[in-house]
């Protein structure tokens, strides 16, 4: 991401006479969201540049050109996918889907295929591709440290069907035999957690301060306020400590494919 977005930010605040913690007040933000976008290290949602624009009295102009506004990827995940590129480790934990990141092909397809309103063959085959890019982060054997949290839910749903399936649990499974990953289940036996509200994300940089991604029906929302990144730093170990062990979840993700009909 160039930096000219966040460098005219910071002029037209400056010419504003206002510090990074008043332009946040008046836009609804925190002053280190303001202090990273403006470092180029952040890109705002398309609701945060709409605030930016009407607390700076700028029109529509950081609002219509968002880096990355082309992007295959859906609007509200641009922020969070360019702050995927750049962690040294993240948690994910998934209620419904695998991962995105953890992906293969076929799965994708089934998820991004399963939108409504339906997107087009083209559309849908230019999501995917960018589905698989954002895989590549993993083929770095050692960063990011990757940790998958999945609700057993995930490995009941056949997505995309029992073959697909098989497939997409496989990979996961080699993954982690491979220690590329490190995965756990939360039994269904479990019953309710407080992570039973979405999907979140949670990651760490080398040079900035940790932030989260929670995606939901219809918000999507990347956090990085200190107190708050924390909580739902909080939120996730209290699950992580419920769920199963690492060789009992590889256990259990095993017998599930073969449910579905895999054979070694």
């Amino acid at each position: 991401m160039t930096n000219t977005y966040g460098e005219w930010l910071r002029q037209q605040r400056e010419a504003a006479g206002l510090t990074q913690q008043a332009l946040a007040e008046k836009a609804f933000m925190t002053r280190s969201h303001i202090a990273h976008i403006e470092a180029g290290r952040r890109i705002p949602s398309k609701d945060d540049a709409r605030r930016l624009d009407m607390a700076l009295g700028t029109g529509d102009v950081l609002s219509s050109f968002l880096p990355g506004d082309d992007s295959p990827v859906a609007d509200r995940f641009v922020a969070a996918r360019y702050l995927e590129q750049q962690a040294t480790m993240i948690r994910e934990f998934a209620l419904s889907y695998v991962p995105g990141i953890l992906q293969t092909e076929r799965y994708a397809r089934a998820v991004i295929g399963a939108a409504f309103p339906p997107h087009g063959e083209e559309e849908c085959d230019t999501r995917v591709v960018a589905r698989l890019d954002r895989s590549k982060i993993l083929t770095n054997p050692v960063t990011p440290v990757v940790w998958a949290l999945l609700d057993e839910a995930v490995l009941q749903r056949p997505v995309g069907g029992p073959e697909v399936m098989a497939e997409q649990i496989m990979h996961v499974v080699r993954l982690a035999e491979s220690g590329r990953l490190r995965t756990h289940v939360l039994p269904l036996s479990l019953g309710a957690y407080p992570l039973m509200q979405s999907m979140l994300t949670l990651m760490w940089f080398e040079d900035q301060p940790p932030a989260a991604y929670s995606e939901g029906l219809s918000i999507a929302k990347v956090h990085d306020s200190p107190a708050e990144v924390e909580r739902l730093q909080a939120i996730y170990d209290l699950a992580l400590g419920e769920a199963l062990p690492t060789k009992e979840s590889l256990a259990l993700m095993r017998a599930r494919a073969k449910d579905y009909g895999y054979r070694e």
